[in-house]
């Protein structure tokens, strides 16, 4: 072999290299394309798409996912026949659910959480073992391509949130949550080309700092002795940073109702609103049941659902090569379903001394929408002033 070609290819096999921020590391990783297709400007196209819905994917996990309710375990009303407040259930209340009662007036709270998340699907491709195929040229007469390129993701974050809410009247509760986050991403582009893996790419990119701000108001409209009935409002500000992931650079203002039935042992719970800014516009609804099975100890299942207009399903679309006769291109480009996002929660609230509660949770998907982790833990503490 002649010392040139050699020399080529080597140069040809060493895989390009990134590690900036992690849109930068994603938006490389996504458009460095080495199958040939002869059509520059639809390739261009399908991969600045796909770059866009990934990330948009990305963000909706990491800067929109539901703050867990920065209200009190402890609930109180006011008995007007005893002319005291009481608690209104031994129940220590939701986690992502808000529940109607508030903790009642010059009542504040202040609490701590930690989770984390490795996320391992997007609309159903596993995202570590090269199944997310990017592009790909295929003989009709042949039941697989022959020449592939295919995305491997791997995605972590942990979440540190500091929240609190005080009640600045029997009715009205203000709260917040400031959430921390650290992103972890690396990533390679792999060709295949009957059979052998050439490869193309590679890049890795951490970030931490804060995350979107969410800035809280409670008000109950109507309470009786079994339940009440409240609106909410919540207004994440864009306090993280774009590039890394960490925000949405837009504010977003999210209106519910929330109504909730409860004794002093069990609870229902309901939330139903929608969101206008930040990442996407929603529509979303949740519910709750709580059941105190002792007196420090509450059980609680929820669930979550989220509908937003401007998140599509990545899907794969074939048309003809250009200048191969008999050979047909697929491209990995953003579908027109917009995925609903369930998720279903379960874990328990223990009252560990005096006035502060120790939560325990899981969150995981149901469903393949959107980018998924096969389920995220939650350790929380708040205590009650």
């Amino acid at each position: 072999m002649r010392p040139w070609i050699l020399i080529a290819l080597l140069l040809a096999a060493t895989p390009a290299a990134a590690q900036q921020t992690p849109s930068e590391v994603l938006s490389f990783l996504v458009t460095n394309q080495s199958v040939q297709t002869n059509d520059f400007q639809r390739d261009r196209t399908a991969a600045a798409a796909t770059r866009d819905t990934i990330t948009r994917a990305l963000l909706v996990s990491l800067a929109t996912v539901p703050i867990a309710t920065s209200s009190s375990g402890f609930v109180y009303r006011l008995d007007p026949k005893l002319g005291t407040v009481r608690r209104v259930s031994d129940s220590f209340g939701t986690f992502f659910v808000e529940r109607a009662m508030t903790s009642g007036r010059g009542r504040a709270s202040l609490g701590v959480s930690g989770t984390t998340a490795g996320y391992d699907q997007l609309d159903g491709l596993r995202l570590r073992d090269g199944a997310l195929v990017t592009t790909a040229n295929q003989f009709r007469d042949e039941a697989a391509p022959f020449d592939t390129e295919s995305l491997t993701l791997r995605i972590r974050t942990s979440t540190f949130t500091v929240f609190g809410a005080y009640g600045v009247t029997d009715r009205l509760e203000i709260g917040g949550a400031v959430p921390l986050v650290r992103l972890h991403l690396e990533g390679s582009r792999v060709n295949v080309y009957r059979g052998q893996a050439f490869v193309q790419a590679t890049g890795r990119a951490d970030a931490s700092g804060l995350a979107d701000i969410a800035v809280r108001a409670k008000y109950l409209l109507a309470s009786s002795s079994t339940g009440g009935l409240a609106v909410a409002g919540e207004v994440r500000l864009p306090t993280g940073e774009e590039a890394d992931l960490l925000g949405t650079g837009r504010t977003g203002l999210r209106l519910a109702a929330v109504g909730s039935v409860e004794n002093v042992r069990v609870g229902f719970h309901g939330n139903a609103g929608f969101t206008r800014g930040g990442v996407s516009d929603e529509i979303n609804g949740s519910g709750a049941v709580t059941v105190a099975a002792t007196p420090h100890l509450t059980l609680s299942g929820e669930l979550l659902v989220r509908r937003l207009s401007d998140l599509r399903e990545v899907a794969a679309a074939s048309a003809p090569h250009p200048s191969f006769s008999g050979v047909n291109t697929t491209r990995l480009v953003p579908g027109l379903s917009t995925p609903i996002l369930s998720s279903a929660v379960a874990g328990v609230k223990w009252n560990a001394r005096a006035t502060m509660v120790i939560t325990g949770q899981v969150l995981w998907r149901l469903g393949k929408g959107g980018l998924t982790a096969p389920f995220t833990p939650t350790i929380s503490i708040d205590y009650l002033f």
